[in-house]
């Protein structure tokens, strides 16, 4: 039987033990991870019963996991008991954590698992853990960064990446799986991978094996600050890798997980939150306990502050002190996540399957690390795959596709089936000797171009002009074509100076795209409207919505003609909303308010010649505050 098919067999079967609402919220359950240190804080009754008064007064809270060690302070069983039963009594669902730290100040520091007496220590948890509960969740230390001498002995002639894959797979069975289910066979092992998903394999995560050895998997959505953090993750990544594991583990894939640290402003907090969810995921957990009892900081956002936007701050002091609870006398972080969530529960469940541009990122892959996001910021849709999903009519390559040895005759498939492929410039660099000069003689140069001004146009002739901002240049590398062979669609200048941002060849009877991608990712901001939205022109070529507008506003839609537009801007906005299929309205699926449509001029080139490709598109515009998101239903 085939592998997917199992995949998705199994998926059924542990799928309730996943995803088990609890009844405070329709469309998700909200869990809460208590470290065992705070586990440990319960030896004292009355600390877990008044931290239980405070944070239930202001959040629902379906489940709960209990830690049982962390940094090597193991939680004795007679604690974990009366914990565990004081949760049950009070209608909360329990379930197990582990986290294998072994301490660090801000440098994590892993477990040795060449070492004997830390892999006893371990298969020693992990009994403990499964001797008190039906399911136990990896929290995200299960890699490995140590180098001792053992270590090294071990590794031999093996890359420390290869070396530590295998090394994490075999622990994963030996340390945490068979030792648990010696002692409850019944119980359900959940790993929870970090959010750092472009470098897994450097420190042992499998992606490809791990999620068929575990019977579950859960995902790391923190992206907190994109600016302050080492990470510098982006908003996006928050919605995009619940797809992606979503498609690595369909069913199986438990919920999203966000903390309260690294963020300048309390809306970064609720848009974690929000955008874990519109990825569709059964649950969110709440990154931990303790942090939920932390009074509220509303940080760097005065320039919004008395802005109704989607985290209304001043809302919740007033609901909060018509109403507050007994004891308390200002709300709390967990006041924070229960306005956030309870405001996406009555619409949640109207949102359709999430959809986008199909993008392949193979098992165990890195180049142009988390570029995907970048683009989702840009409002470009993107539902990434871990296989080359061949039934695409569009499919987005980034780098990473290079480490499928096959994937220059993917392409060549996709083109000879009459289907769209776009690369970006650097797969084209990595590919050029791999073949793909068999399909286009593009020439990828160690020249830079400092570009300002652009223009748009489909062949021979003048361009469109759009735009032109000396202070907000692009540094793009070169890329040099066939005339008359390969066409820019997309031309960027400088100074007379000119490479394309986007050129297409045709192959078989296919197009190949390629995609130029500045040095600076974050540029991609600065492109100007007309710039993305002619990018979007081509590469969202029949998607049933896209959005038009400045870069950090992203577009989430989904399959039964719903969609959100989410600003991540610190000021007010505007954007077009463009639709296919002859819908005249969209309908605000929180307010009921009705937007009417118009159908767009066809855009023209100098000399009144027409750009190509256009497509008769209904067009709304959208009023967007700042940090805020909007929810649609398009209707005829």
């Amino acid at each position: 039987m085939n592998t997917r098919i199992l995949s998705i067999l199994s998926a059924i079967l542990i799928l309730p033990a996943l995803t088990c609402f609890g009844g405070n919220y329709t469309n998700f359950d909200v869990a809460v991870y208590i470290p065992v240190g705070v586990v440990r804080s319960f030896e004292d009754p009355q600390k877990l019963q008044d931290d239980w008064d405070r944070i239930s007064a202001q959040l629902k809270v379906d489940k709960v996991y209990i830690e049982v060690q962390r940094n090597r302070d193991l939680a004795g069983d007679d604690l974990l008991e009366h914990v565990k039963k004081f949760f049950l009594d009070h209608g909360v669902r329990v379930a197990g954590g582990m986290a294998l730290s072994d301490g660090g100040f801000g440098q994590f520091k892993s477990f040795c698992y060449t070492d004997p007496q830390d892999r006893q220590f371990i298969r020693k948890a992990s009994e403990l853990a499964a001797r008190h509960f039906d399911e136990v969740i990896q929290d995200d230390f299960f890699f490995v960064n140590t180098k001792t001498d053992s270590d090294i002995t071990a590794k031999g002639t093996n890359s420390w990446t290869r070396f530590r894959l295998g090394l994490m797979d075999e622990a994963a069975e030996n340390l945490i799986i068979k030792p648990a289910r010696a002692v409850n066979p019944g119980v359900k092992l959940i790993i929870k991978f970090p959010n750092w998903y472009e470098h897994f394999q450097g420190l042992g995560y499998d992606l490809d094996r791990e999620p068929q050895l575990f019977d579950g998997i859960y995902t790391g959505t923190e992206t907190r600050d994109p600016i302050i953090t080492d990470q510098h993750l982006q908003a996006y990544e928050s919605y995009e890798i619940i797809r992606y594991f979503d498609n690595i583990a369909p069913g199986r894939n438990g919920g999203g997980w966000v903390d309260t640290y690294s963020i300048r402003y309390i809306d970064r907090y609720a848009e974690q939150l929000w955008d874990t969810l519109f990825a569709r995921t059964p649950q969110i957990m709440l990154f931990e306990w303790s942090a939920m009892s932390r009074p509220i900081v509303p940080g760097e956002r005065d320039a919004w502050q008395n802005l109704h936007t989607s985290f209304d701050y001043n809302r919740i002091l007033a609901e909060f002190a018509a109403n507050p609870p007994a004891g308390l006398t200002n709300p709390t972080i967990a006041s924070v996540a229960s306005y956030s969530l309870k405001q996406l529960d009555p619409f949640l469940g109207q949102l359709g399957r999430p959809i986008g541009i199909a993008s392949y990122k193979p098992y165990q892959s890195t180049g142009e690390d988390f570029l995907h996001n970048y683009l989702g910021m840009i409002g470009i849709p993107v539902e990434l795959y871990p296989y080359f999903p061949t039934n695409a009519d569009m499919v987005l390559l980034t780098e990473s596709a290079k480490f499928d040895p096959d994937i220059v005759a993917k392409i060549k498939g996709q083109l000879a089936a009459g289907k769209s492929v776009v690369i970006t410039s650097g797969l084209l660099h990595a590919l050029e000797d791999r073949g793909i000069n068999d399909i286009v003689e593009l020439r990828y140069t160690d020249r830079k171009l400092l570009a300002h001004e652009f223009y748009g146009g489909f062949g021979a002739g003048n361009g469109a002009d759009l735009g032109n901002d000396p202070n907000a240049a692009v540094l793009l590398p070169v890329i040099e074509f066939p005339t008359n062979d390969a066409w820019p669609l997309v031309r960027a200048m400088a100074n007379g100076g000119a490479c394309p941002l986007l050129i297409m060849d045709r192959y078989s009877k296919g197009v190949l795209y390629v995609l130029t991608i500045p040095d600076n990712y974050a540029d991609l901001y600065r492109l100007p409207t007309p710039v993305t939205s002619a990018l979007k022109s081509y590469l969202l070529r029949g998607f049933p919505v896209r959005l038009d507008g400045p870069g950090q506003v992203a577009l989430f839609a989904y399959d039964n003609q719903t969609f959100v537009v989410e600003s991540f801007l610190p000021w007010e906005t505007d954007v077009n909303i463009s639709t296919t299929g002859g819908f005249t309205k969209l309908r605000n699926l929180v307010t009921g308010e009705e937007i009417a449509g118009q159908a767009p001029e066809p855009p023209v080139g100098f000399g009144g010649r027409r750009q190509a490709p256009f497509e008769n598109r209904e067009s709304f515009n959208v009023h967007l505050l700042p940090h805020s998101y909007e929810v649609f239903e398009m209707k005829k």
